[in-house]
């Protein structure tokens, strides 16, 4: 059987990442590809369920400890050794930035981190993203090293929820002042309240974010466009952007997995909608009538179909190759990447790299994602934005660092 010439990017990975060990496994091959459906892991819906959903809402469940990856160790104790002392200061690097954060935190009155310095405020997202690196560094709402100020920004995100009766927007997060994270920054907060209540859901608080949570899925639901997409505002729209979207699939999964009734119909328009984003070269687009395309979004796209429980498939192994060989170009020509998005395009290839079925590629540029964040860390645990804030860089690094520990749900392989 004749093979189809390996692309640029799978050679790259060979070379450079051969110290790696065996990956977890091969993908399938093209005929293999094409037989697979689309939502091969999402369970029937709920009988009786009007509303459908992705099935019965499975409930909340104790969090499991990470088991070691027996694939991603190397074939060398030096190897090992290497990756051990990596991840070891990895994680001191995530203690300084979570103290950073909750100095930052300390100066609030509300749970909501101070962005003084900052060209535009965003307090609903880098709450949310704050309260997602507290647990992701081992913390539970009220338990743990930064127990406290979790419990805090939970507090604030539900105080930010729109829970009028007869509200035209109940459900939505958000901050008064704050007019440009919008969809964004109330998807970040829906998927906070999941892995939240996830963690503590029979307590006082848990009552709380369960209501602020079933609110704010709704709102996504009922906010969706006919094209399967979302847009900026909390309404349904003709217009749509894919970097909303992928947010807001997320979070409508991390609300799944804690037990909330979510619309399977929503999600299978809006997997429809990511995946006819896909351009001919296997990255994303911004929306479906827009030709840019970036790093970022393809690595979100990957992420969340993973979310859904898509691995596999045609649509993920040219997504994964376009990756592959946006990263090498990134390598090659440093001065093409866009600084605006760099925290967020990490985020996304960290979570996309992660699930990857060959290991390879993730352990390649981990390595060299640490070794950039460990330079740039301030003294004091912080890494710097100007836009919007120290906080929201240093809470979305912290995540990246964090997500081999698995202490996410959202995170976990």
């Amino acid at each position: 059987m004749e093979l189809h010439p390996l692309s640029k990017a799978v050679l790259w990975a060979l070379a450079v990442l051969s110290t790696a060990g065996p990956s977890r496994g091969a993908p399938p091959d093209a005929r293999e590809c094409a037989a697979l459906a689309l939502h091969p892991a999402l369970p029937p819906e709920r009988p009786g369920d009007s509303r459908g959903g992705f099935g019965p809402a499975p409930g909340p469940r104790p969090l499991e400890p990470q088991r070691p990856n027996p694939s991603a160790q190397g074939s060398g104790d030096g190897a090992a050794e290497a990756r051990s002392a990596r991840e070891e200061a990895a994680q001191a690097a995530v203690a300084k930035s979570l103290d950073y954060l909750a100095k930052v935190q300390s100066a609030s009155l509300d749970g909501s981190l101070s962005s003084a310095r900052a060209e535009q405020a965003v307090p609903v997202p880098v709450a949310a993203l704050t309260a997602l690196a507290y647990m992701a560094g081992g913390s539970m709402p009220g338990r743990g090293p930064h127990g406290e100020e979790l419990g805090l920004a939970i507090d604030y995100l539900v105080s930010r929820c729109d829970l009028a009766a007869g509200s035209a927007t109940r459900g939505y997060i958000a901050s008064e002042g704050d007019a440009l994270s919008r969809m964004h920054g109330h998807g970040f907060a829906t998927l906070a309240l999941s892995q939240a209540f996830t963690m503590s859901p029979s307590t006082a608080r848990g009552a709380r974010v369960r209501e602020a949570l079933e609110a704010a899925v709704h709102l996504i639901e009922k906010s969706q466009g006919p094209e399967g997409g979302w847009y900026y505002l909390p309404v349904a729209s003709y217009q749509h952007e894919n970097s909303v979207t992928v947010c807001l699939v997320q979070a409508l999964r991390g609300a799944h997995g804690a037990g909330i009734r979510v619309d399977r119909a929503v999600i299978d328009k809006a997997v429809d909608y990511i995946r006819r984003c896909q351009d001919e070269d296997g990255s994303f687009r911004y929306a479906l009538n827009e030709k840019s395309t970036s790093v970022a979004l393809t690595a979100a796209g990957i992420a969340t179909l993973n979310a859904i429980g898509v691995y596999d498939g045609p649509v993920i192994a040219r997504a994964l190759d376009s990756l592959a060989r946006e990263l090498v170009a990134a390598e090659d020509e440093p001065e093409l990447g866009d600084a605006r998005s760099a925290h967020y395009e990490r985020l996304y290839v960290a979570q996309a790299l992660w699930q990857a079925s060959d290991t390879r590629l993730w352990e390649g540029w981990r390595a060299r994602t640490v070794a950039d964040l460990l330079a740039q860390q301030s003294p004091e645990g912080a890494w710097h934005d100007a836009k919007y804030g120290d906080a929201y860089a240093t809470a979305m690094y912290s995540l990246v660092l964090s997500i081999p520990r698995g202490s996410l749900p959202i995170f976990q392989r």
